[in-house]
């Protein structure tokens, strides 16, 4: 059964600021002294010698390159403002306009709570295909991005290939992995896609996935990472880095510090992109915290992290280049209030700064723990979101004075004709309980857990996504082949 949906975007009216255009002038000139006068960590031959060739300053011994602050901004001005993230039904594609946000899954765990017995296990490919399926039906989730969970029943050196293929078969909805990792597997993700699509020039104008990277904090990339997104810029296919610093750990307790960390180790690697392939499309990415000072580990919706995802993403409009936040990743380990209070908050204000693409549903524990009681739960807040990002609009017919006027004093509005028409537009939950107590008492006490487990379940039991061709799926599978002869030892 295609239960064909159309993607719901937040366009948001509400806009909220943490920092003062001096504020982030201060950030700026504070980042590009850094870049320019310590530099960051390169740990790839290639990317040091394009580098030099621009006019970095390269330590070979440390493969530290000193970027001045002429060639950040002369590469900043090439990387285009505004493109499109491409699904594999064009029905799906996700215009960054700078006027809609966007919410996506999260990833990468390693872990899932079983739909069927609730008992963590490991994470498998299966699992993928699954959480893609889940994707695809939800309205709200508007790409895929991880994987969710990594596929541990397939070979390591060929994962994220067998990870790609679980998503373009379970999903037509744009997919963003961060499991793209080395110049070999760059290559052969990029032949998977340009071979769905129609050959690599199609895939340039419509490209079906992009590549999410991490950057390794402080003010450091990762050499594998760097020649994957070389690789994929050149094809076209859009690239971003997301660092994660932590303020008292990877980055200076201050939140101004922390930012400063955020922007180097976002901004350097998409300086190298664009000095090698100028116009290609970019991405800023983030997900700045703050440590735990009782244990040493992520926080996952603490306070500092909302502010500084609403000041990266000023930021980022700053230097005029879409952002992907992280939003979800709550540090609770089962689907709970801790859970819900978490993303709520998180989800909440990076589309109230008007973030482009917003990670992601469904994972628990700091992003490890897969629920997909967590996926439909998360899109609830989702709705709200979306709801109280909508704003009040006014005007002669939301006013309503000829209706007030109409039913006067003591009447009811329920059987008005300006009612039914309107009555659409006030929000209605999927999985939040509101039966009255005798009801839900004699309903065994169910709530919005109970009701998001059987909602996945009737998903993944009734929905069927668009399919591949059988002659792509079989291609896929020849390229995965491929990579194993080559790639494994």
């Amino acid at each position: 059964m295609n239960l064909k949906r159309n993607i719901r975007s937040i366009q948001p009216k509400l806009k909220m600021d943490v920092l003062s255009p001096d504020d982030i002038a201060k950030i700026h000139e504070a980042a590009l002294e850094i870049m320019e006068d310590v530099g960051v960590r390169f740990p790839s031959e290639k990317a040091l010698n394009i580098l030099e060739q621009a006019g970095a300053q390269i330590d070979r011994s440390r493969m530290i390159a000193k970027i001045p602050s002429t060639v950040v901004m002369d590469a900043i001005d090439k990387a285009p403002a505004h493109y499109t993230l491409a699904g594999r039904d064009m029905s799906n594609d996700l215009a960054l306009d700078g006027k809609h946000c966007y919410l996506s899954t999260d990833g990468c765990g390693i872990e899932v709570y079983d739909l069927e017995t609730g008992i963590k296990r490991s994470s498998s490919k299966k699992d993928i295909e699954d959480s893609a399926l889940i994707t695809d039906y939800q309205d709200c989730i508007a790409f895929y991005w991880g994987p969710m969970v990594s596929a541990q029943d397939v070979p390591a050196e060929v994962r994220p290939l067998h990870e790609l293929e679980a998503a373009f078969t379970h999903t037509t909805k744009h997919i963003q992995p961060e499991t793209i990792i080395t110049e070999p597997i760059a290559k052969y993700a990029i032949e998977m896609g340009a071979a769905i699509v129609g050959g690599i020039q199609e895939l340039r104008r419509h490209p079906i996935f992009s590549v999410m990277q991490c950057s390794t904090d402080p003010l450091g990339q990762d050499k594998g990472s760097l020649e994957a997104s070389l690789v994929s810029a050149e094809a076209g296919v859009p690239t971003g880095f997301m660092p994660m610093p932590m303020s008292c750990a990877t980055a200076p307790a201050t939140l101004a510090g922390n930012l400063v960390i955020t922007t180097v180790d976002s901004l350097s690697p998409l300086v190298l992109i664009q000095i090698a392939h100028p116009g290609a499309p970019v991405f800023f990415a983030a997900a700045p915290t703050a440590m735990d000072l009782r244990t040493g580990g992520y926080t996952g919706g603490g306070p500092e992290d909302h502010l500084m995802a609403i000041a990266f993403n000023q930021i980022c409009a700053f230097y005029n280049i879409p952002l992907s936040m992280g939003a979800y990743a709550t540090g609770a380990k089962e689907p709970d209030w801790q859970a819900a209070v978490d993303n709520s908050f998180a989800g909440l204000m990076p589309v109230l700064s008007h973030t482009a693409l917003l990670t992601g549903v469904g994972l628990l524990y700091g992003s490890q723990i897969l629920s997909y009681q967590q996926m439909i739960m998360d899109c609830e807040i989702y709705d709200i979101i979306k709801k109280l990002a909508e704003g009040i609009e006014v005007n002669e017919e939301t006013l309503a004075v000829d209706v007030i006027k109409r039913v006067g004093v003591g009447g009811n509005f329920l059987a008005e004709k300006h009612t039914r028409k309107h009555m659409h537009n006030i929000w209605q939950p999927v999985v939040f309980d509101r039966t009255p107590y005798d009801a839900w008492e004699a309903g065994g006490k169910k709530g919005a857990y109970s009701k998001a487990t059987a909602k996945a379940k009737w998903i993944l039991a009734n929905h069927k996504p668009t399919p591949l061709e059988s002659a792509l799926q079989k291609e896929l599978k020849r390229i995965i082949r491929a990579a194993e002869k080559e790639l494994i030892r």
